[in-house]
């Protein structure tokens, strides 16, 4: 069984090479393991955007998700919750995590901001003697936000006509997080 630190630091590692700008494929494969063989999902409809819905594997895979995440979106500003918060499994040596981003769609210009979950698998590089690294990455995010940005159509789901425009409080006073597009994962809490 995995220690909590090793898996702990492993993502934390992975956290900030996704962050780096620009974003640097190099960076981030350096964080994945060649053996066993890495895997990338991003759960949605293949048909919403081009890293959508597809098994993305090997060291090959790892770099055309990322060149293909960098060339229709740009990343304004990540953060993610606390690592006390996080949900980590020294038994399947996985973490679960949350984050929050502003992302933009290249080709329309329009921004969103999203809460998204990963779930970050990890093992031991090669034959168990190597640094601990990820192995598996899963990604739930807002395809409907970026499907609507994609089209140039954004503007016209966010803000439905119930409650304040910023979509947090109605006029009864009712939290309606849920409610507005793009967040629809904080109806379980905040991360920052």
């Amino acid at each position: 069984m995995a220690s909590i630190k090793s898996l702990t630091d492993a993502v934390n590692t992975f956290l900030q090479a996704l962050k780096t700008t620009p974003l640097s494929t190099t960076k981030i494969l350096q964080t994945f393991t060649k053996s066993p063989v890495p895997l990338i999902y991003e759960h949605g409809l293949p048909q919403l955007a081009p890293f959508l819905g597809r098994r993305f594997t090997g060291p090959e895979g790892v770099v055309h998700y990322f060149e293909l995440l960098g060339e229709t979106l740009s990343i304004e500003e990540m953060k993610f919750e606390n690592e006390g918060d996080w949900v980590v499994d020294g038994s399947s040596s996985a973490v679960v995590l949350r984050g929050k981003g502003r992302f933009c769609w290249k080709g329309t210009g329009q921004v969103w901001d999203e809460t998204f979950i990963y779930r970050v698998g990890l093992a031991v590089e090669g034959d168990g003697d190597g640094e601990m690294k990820v192995c598996e990455y899963r990604v739930w995010a807002d395809t409907g936000a970026a499907y609507l940005a994609r089209r140039g159509r954004l503007d016209e789901a966010v803000y439905d006509g119930y409650g304040d425009e910023d979509g947090d409080i109605d006029s009864n006073g009712k939290g309606r997080s849920q409610d507005v597009l793009g967040n629809g994962l904080n109806v379980y809490g905040s991360c920052g």
